[in-house]
């Protein structure tokens, strides 16, 4: 099955010290160009552990230095910062740097002095936006471990706080793209690849399952999307690699009707109509922000109002499209022909379309309309239809309206399936050079799907022994489409397809026609 997979990310190269970001370290940035105080200050903090996080302490000598640092490296939760550096005010200045150059309003900082009378408490207070401001001689070893757990924790809600409000912006986001998705596997990787950029997770494992109930009241288990570590080749959840105690968890959020959570997993169940449920699982290894599981929650009743819709929708193509090819095959049993005919002109003109770059949506469409082309046979007399020689000129202008009979019958409808249906059996007989019927007109003024029906249509008869002619070898329907370029067929085309031409033959062997 198709499975979402992550992007590599670039390792993290040491700046300033930095270690690798899955140790979850707090970093703490100490600027001062005295080394005794870089020696006490890791002294002091050598055994702190704040919210299961140790510590890690990286220095700069100077307000140049630690600008450099701050440059290449965003990840410091807090910074103690001397006054008086390489002037008498280079600490200030930094800080002024810190929050108006960088724009970082979230890491915490802590102004330390040996000179107090240089920059007096209350202006710098007052002027500069700074978390604490201390006198060496007075910074004990109690007040400042006091100082790092408050400004650590200050850090870590607003943190918590601009996760969320750029958490809820992606929300908005993602909910729009997974509207504009309408397979099952693009939507199950998006809603997958969007939630972990939601949760701002380093480690997980989901999946999305879906259970529904057919009109037999059998269930099954259909595995939408996984990562991680439960990436599976299965479509089905019982038949997949999962281990045994996730699938039981998934079966029991199914059975029960309701979510489950505990510190590593969450299981969410939603449910958007009696018949219709879907399971989210995901795993994590750090749960520590406050807002995921809301998130979470918000997100996945989204994600499931959408993918019923989406499964609404799909069924109904599914019936649409049977409907039309039954429709199809009825005419050309009609015709006396086996009916495997419109099966292999859907998917002709879908790949004619295709190699000429061509919107997916308009590919989509031609190969649902396409066998609605010769529906106004319907209106045509069985001796005609059935007459085995050529038909004479009161039997041609008959075989004739079989166009116009479709396009009436078609055009009726609003769906934009059956208008392209419509447009396909009105003009698939008209002819480049404009000699075609029943308006004559020629080059552009055909509509693209009829210039393309009418080299699928063509091919496909030449390639077909009929009640008025015998199968051609292909060397004669090259030659044939050939000498037609540029008068039947419009010249692009002809050259697209003779291009690809084993591509058209491996799908006239792959429905081949019934004895």
């Amino acid at each position: 099955m198709s499975t979402f997979v992550f992007k590599d990310e670039p390792e993290e190269e040491e700046s300033g010290g930095r270690k690798n970001c899955s140790e979850k370290l707090w970093r703490i940035l100490v600027v001062d160009d005295d080394e005794s105080v870089h020696q006490i200050t890791r002294l002091v903090l050598a055994d702190a552990v704040i919210e299961g996080r140790k510590l890690e302490l990286v220095s700069a000598y100077s307000s140049k230095e630690a600008q450099d640092i701050l440059t290449a490296d965003d990840s410091f939760c807090m910074a103690f910062v001397d006054v008086v550096m390489e002037t008498d005010h280079a600490g200030l200045e930094l800080v002024e740097w810190i929050r108006k150059e960088q724009c970082n309003q979230a890491i915490r900082l802590v102004l330390r002095t040996g000179q107090a009378g240089t920059a007096p408490e209350a202006k710098v207070i007052k002027e500069f936006d700074i978390n604490d401001y201390k006198e060496k001689t007075d910074f004990t070893a109690g007040k400042m471990t006091t100082s790092v757990y408050a400004s650590i924790r200050a850090y870590r809600d607003i943190m918590t706080i601009q996760k969320s409000l750029d958490a809820f912006k992606q929300l908005i986001v993602a909910t729009h793209d997974l509207l504009q998705i309408s397979q099952f596997k693009p939507f199950g990787s998006a809603a997958l690849n969007h939630l972990l950029t939601l949760m701002d997770v380093e480690s997980s494992a989901l999946y999305i399952a879906r259970n529904q109930l057919d009109f037999d009241q059998n269930s099954s288990n259909l595995i939408i999307a996984c990562t991680g570590k439960y990436v599976s080749e299965s479509d089905s959840l019982e038949n997949s690699n999962i281990d045994e105690s996730v699938k039981l968890m998934i079966q029991r959020a199914f059975d029960e009707k309701m979510h489950s959570s505990n510190d590593e997993c969450f299981v969410g169940y939603y449910e958007t109509s009696p018949n219709s449920s879907s399971v989210l699982y995901i795993e994590f290894e750090d749960d520590a922000e406050h807002f995921r599981s809301n998130l979470i929650e918000l997100y996945a009743t989204n994600v499931a109002l959408i993918l019923e819709s989406l499964t609404k929708q799909l069924e109904i193509e599914k019936t649409q499209k049977e409907l039309l090819y039954i429709v199809g095959e009825a005419i050309e049993a009609r015709s006396h022909n086996a009916g495997e005919h419109v099966h292999r002109v859907a998917l002709i003109c879908e790949k004619i379309a295709d190699k000429l770059g061509l919107e997916n949506e308009f590919i989509h469409a031609i190969r649902l309309a396409a066998p609605l082309h010769d529906l106004g046979k319907v209106a045509i007399p069985e001796n005609i239809l059935h007459k085995p020689g050529k038909l004479d000129e009161e039997e041609w202008r008959v075989m004739q309206t079989h166009a116009q009979v479709g396009s009436d019958l078609l055009k009726q409808s609003k769906a934009r399936v059956s208008r392209l249906g419509a447009r396909l059996a009105h003009y698939h007989h008209e002819n480049w050079n404009g000699t075609g019927y029943p308006e004559g007109l020629s080059g552009d003024d055909i509509p693209i799907e009829a210039r393309i029906m009418a080299v699928a249509d063509v091919f496909d008869a030449l390639g077909a022994k009929l009640c008025y002619k015998g199968k051609w070898n292909d060397d004669d329907i090259k030659a044939y489409l050939l000498a037609e370029r540029g008068k039947k067929f419009e010249p692009k085309i002809i050259d697209v397809f003779l291009a690809h031409y084993d591509d058209f033959v491996s799908i006239r062997e792959a429905w081949p026609d019934k004895e």
